[in-house]
């Protein structure tokens, strides 16, 4: 079940965390315009080390360059910062603010996805009315060090049972995403394989083009 257009503007594309913090010695926004000219289906920003006001300015700026490009514009874990920067959503993990606990704060149109690495934390964010069900770590990832591995089985099974988009995310790139669409994946999430990209436009068509193949051959 879909429950919004919004989230539905996921299925079949390629999914970019921006994250200051590993973009290298790029800046942000930069990268975040050239991931959404190149066609990324979103793009959430994620800044875990710095104060509110410099995340949400970052975020007025990355919301400007998505709603340019027709790219949605996630927020990772500030459902507020979401709101006053008119972001199409906020994602949040196991530990954050509940779904009920977002939507007090967002409007009506605003999406909420969620982390899980268990077919249960899957089952239960959906039952609590996620608009999309992130799944991961598929693979080893070096973006995050508290990340938990669900591999793919997981997202297999998650697939099964779950109707609303499923997002893969973990160490995926260009080389390994083929078995990730073939176990049941919507869209691919992705940070570094885009962000420190010798050239992120061109690592981004690649993803694009890559995923799209391995769903056809479905």
């Amino acid at each position: 079940m879909i429950r919004s257009s919004t989230a539905a503007k996921l299925i079949g594309g390629v999914y970019v965390i921006v994250d200051p913090d590993h973009c290298g010695d790029r800046d942000a926004l930069s990268v975040a315009e050239v991931t959404a000219s190149a066609g990324a289906a979103a793009i959430q920003l994620r800044h875990k080390h710095a104060p509110k006001h410099v995340i949400t300015e970052e975020a007025r700026a990355i919301g400007e360059i998505c709603r340019d490009n027709g790219t949605v514009f996630i927020v990772n874990d500030f459902p507020d910062i979401a709101t006053e920067v008119d972001a199409d959503g906020v994602h949040v993990g196991q530990g954050d603010l509940s779904i009920a606990q977002c939507r007090e704060i967002l409007d009506d149109r605003q999406i909420v996805g969620k982390s899980n690495a268990l077919v249960e934390e899957a089952l239960e964010s959906f039952g609590e009315g996620a608009d999309y069900v992130a799944v991961g770590s598929i693979y080893s990832t070096t973006t995050k060090s508290d990340t938990r591995p669900a591999g793919l089985s997981t997202l297999r099974a998650v697939s099964e049972l779950v109707s609303a988009p499923i997002v893969a995310i973990g160490g995926i790139n260009a080389g390994n995403l083929a078995p990730v669409a073939q176990s049941g994946a919507d869209c691919i999430c992705v940070a570094t394989a885009v962000t420190l990209a010798s050239d992120p436009s061109s690592a981004t068509h690649e993803l694009i083009e890559r995923f799209s193949e391995s769903r056809l051959d479905l």
